[in-house]
C-alpha cells in the first residue's frame, strides 16, 4: 500500500509539473529595442501569437547591451535583432548561448545621405564640396552602430568634415531646416526610417565599402527555445515584415497615430496573411 501511495504522489507531482510546464509556454516574453524599425515587428509578431493563443509581455529596452544581458538571462526568450553588422558584437559575443530562430525582415541600410538637389552622388566627393556643407556631417547618437560606422567612413575617406555627435531628434531638425531652406547638409541616417520617406533624400555612394550591405533581421532566443517551444517558434518563423511595410507604419506614427493603433492599422488591414501565418496547429 505504501508503495502504491508513493507512486500515485509521484504521478500527480509529475502530472502537476507537466501542467505547469505546459502553461509556461503559452507564455512568451519578447524583449524588443524602443526604436521605429524594431517595434513595428514586435508588435505585429506579438499579435500573431497572441492569435495563436500564447500570452504575450513586451519588455523594452533602451540599448543592446542590456538587451542581450537579458536575453542570456532568460529574463525575455526571444528578441529581434540585426546580428549581422549593426548588433554584431553582442550577438558574438553571446551566440554560445542563443539561437537564431528565423529571419523576420530584410535591408537595414544605415550611411551618410543628403538632398537630392544636393549635385554630388558620392562621399569621396564630399572634401570638394566641404565649404557648402558648414564643415560637418550632422550625426545621431555617440556609441550607436551607425556613428561607428560613419567615424570609419571619416577616417578611410579622409574627410575634412567634421561628425557632429548628437541626437536622431537634432538630425532631424537640422535636416528639415537645411531642405527647408535649399540649404546643402549631410547626415548620418538608416533605412526604414519615416524621414527617408518623407524628405527627398539619398545616400551618398560608398566605393570604398566603408558602411555594411542591407542587413537582415532575426528572431533570435536563448538557446533551447525552439526545442521547448516548438509550436511557438513556428509560428514566430512564419511571419515576415517587408522593410516598406516597417516604413510606412512609422510614417503613420509621425503624421500623429499611436505604434500601437498604426501596427493595428496594418494587422487589420493584412488580416488574410495573418491568418495564413496563424494556420499552423501545435502538436
Amino acid at each position: 500500500m505504501k508503495a502504491l501511495w508513493t507512486a500515485l504522489c509521484a504521478a500527480a507531482m509529475f502530472g502537476l509539473s507537466f501542467m505547469s510546464a505546459q502553461a509556461e509556454e503559452k507564455t512568451i516574453t519578447i524583449g524588443t529595442m524602443s526604436w521605429e524599425d524594431l517595434t513595428p515587428i514586435t508588435g505585429i509578431t506579438k499579435k500573431v501569437l497572441e492569435d495563436s493563443g500564447y500570452t504575450v509581455k513586451v519588455v523594452p529596452f533602451s540599448e543592446w547591451g542590456i538587451a542581450y544581458a537579458a536575453l542570456t538571462k532568460g529574463d525575455v526568450q526571444i528578441l529581434a535583432s540585426q546580428i549581422d553588422y549593426a548588433a554584431h558584437d553582442y550577438w558574438d559575443k553571446n551566440k554560445s548561448r542563443l539561437e537564431k530562430i528565423s529571419p523576420v525582415s530584410h535591408g537595414l541600410y544605415q550611411a551618410i545621405a543628403v538632398p537630392n538637389y544636393v549635385t554630388i552622388d558620392s562621399l569621396d566627393q564630399l572634401n570638394d564640396n566641404a565649404d557648402k556643407f558648414g564643415g560637418k556631417i550632422v550625426g545621431i547618437e555617440a556609441g550607436s552602430g551607425l556613428m561607428r560606422d560613419a567615424a570609419n567612413a571619416v577616417k578611410q575617406y579622409g574627410l575634412k568634415l567634421q561628425l557632429v555627435e548628437g541626437s536622431t531628434a537634432a538630425m532631424t531638425a537640422a535636416l528639415k531646416s537645411a531642405i527647408d531652406r535649399k540649404e546643402w547638409v549631410a547626415v548620418a541616417i538608416w533605412e526604414p526610417s519615416w524621414m527617408m520617406q518623407k524628405y527627398p533624400v539619398k545616400f551618398l555612394k560608398d566605393p570604398k565599402g566603408v558602411f555594411p550591405p542591407p542587413q537582415g533581421y532575426y528572431w533570435i532566443g536563448k538557446k533551447g527555445f525552439s526545442a521547448d517551444n516548438p509550436h511557438a517558434r513556428e509560428v514566430i518563423a512564419s511571419v515576415y515584415v517587408p522593410l516598406a511595410d516597417i516604413t510606412a507604419i512609422n510614417a503613420e506614427v509621425k503624421d500623429g497615430k499611436t505604434m500601437d493603433q498604426a501596427v493595428k492599422d496594418w494587422t487589420d488591414a493584412h488580416a488574410e496573411l495573418l491568418k495564413r501565418w496563424e494556420s499552423i496547429k501545435g502538436e
